[in-house]
Formats: structure tokens, sequence, C-alpha cells
């Protein structure tokens, strides 16, 4: 099973996610701001980030998926440009504007609205790891 990160700043999110994803076996590590989120993509190395998106900033999390998603092989997050990102949030109740995944401007394999489903969310994890596999 995969190795998880957790990016929220909300412990019941953080909570929820981690029971659902270690009762199908999956191992979950927790940080609850961007600036934590990078020391542990750093330190623990995880096959899956799930980041929300307002945390200590309104974009917090959409500027965290483009530091390490940036393309210049020069960036100081080159090494985890091709780490899958699945933006859980909120964001959608409080502005108008709807996001979803761009190569450019929102670089995250899924979109995806709170509340989910544990199952919703086991779904979108399968298929984002087996499509990192396929790779």
């Amino acid at each position: 099973m995969a190795k998880i990160l957790l990016i929220d700043d909300d412990p019941d999110i953080l909570m929820a996610c981690r029971m659902t994803l270690e009762g199908v076996g999956h191992q979950v590590i927790e940080a609850q701001s961007g600036t934590e989120g990078i020391q542990m993509i750093r330190s623990q190395r995880p096959d899956l980030v799930i980041l929300d998106v307002m945390m200590e900033t309104h974009t917090e999390g959409f500027q965290l998926a483009i530091k390490l998603h940036n393309p210049d092989p020069a960036s100081e997050f080159a090494e985890f440009k091709n780490l899958p990102i699945l933006m859980l949030t909120a964001i959608h109740t409080t502005i108008p504007l709807k996001f979803e995944p761009d190569i450019d401007y929102l670089p995250v394999e899924l979109f995806v609205d709170k509340p989910i489903e544990p199952d919703d969310l086991i779904g979108k994890v399968d298929w984002i790891l087996s499509r990192e596999k396929a790779r």
C-alpha cells in the first residue's frame, strides 16, 4: 500500500481521512500547514499528497502545488515535480469561482470538494495511485 501525506489545518478532516485510508492499509502521515508539508515531503517521501487549499492563507495549497510541480529543472522542488496531488478542499463553498486541474495553473491530479464520502476518497486515491504505477 502507499504512503500518503495529508496536509490540512482541520484536525477533524485529518482524522477522518486517516481512519479511512488506514482502514484499507495505507500508511498515513500528516501536516497542518504548507511549510510543515514541505518538511514532511522531503523527509518522508510520500507516494501521494492530499492537500487542502485554504490553510494559513486562502491560497496556501495552490501555492504549494505550484512549487512542487514547477517544471524548472533548477527548482529546489524539481525532484517532486511528479508527486501526485489530490486537492481536497471546501473553497467552492466560499467563493463563486470553480477550480479544476490544469497543467499550468493548478498542477494537481484531482480537485475534490469537501466533504467527501469515505468510499469516494478511497476510489479517487486508488485511481491516482494506479495511474502512477502505469507510468
